[in-house]
């Protein structure tokens, strides 16, 4: 009976421990991400989304989504294909996106980088399935460290 108890304790301590290295996209907004675009979880990977910024008439821009795990490991995009739908003002755009070197997707859509755009990133990895992640990549998030007095 107690060898029950402690696996069930064990696994207690290890479903709490995943869910406290959870991601949430108010954490990832507080991370600098590595290509300068918006972190977010996509299942057991890292989407971070670079679109262009400032761009005020609509005209075909890259969109490019780099693929890690959640310890920033980059993971091979070989084999894969995706989408980002794109929502900006009135418009909506979609890029394909296909493989464009070791953990990056690229695709080209128009669209304009207005405050209000939102993209919704869809990839399959090779032989995995479809994760999707949801970005508003113009919104700046709120640097946590200056709402408050040392």
């Amino acid at each position: 009976m107690k060898r029950i108890a402690s696996i069930a304790v064990l696994l207690g301590l290890t479903f709490a421990t995943g869910a406290a290295l959870a991601h949430d996209d108010a954490y990832l907004d507080t991370q600098k991400a590595p290509n300068g675009g918006q972190l977010r979880m996509a299942g057991p990977y890292h989407y971070e989304l670079v679109v262009v910024k400032g761009v005020n008439d609509v005209k075909e821009n890259p969109v490019v989504v780099y693929v890690t795990d959640h310890a920033g490991q980059k993971v091979p995009t070989a084999g894969a294909s995706g989408t980002a739908t794109i929502l900006a003002g009135k418009l909506k755009a979609t890029a394909t996106l296909q493989p464009d070197g070791d953990n990056r997707m690229k695709g080209v859509a128009k669209y304009v980088s207005s405050p209000d755009m939102k993209v919704v990133v869809s990839v399959t990895l090779a032989g995995k399935q479809t994760e999707q992640a949801r970005f508003t990549p113009i919104v700046v998030a709120k640097d946590t460290h200056t709402d408050h007095k040392h």
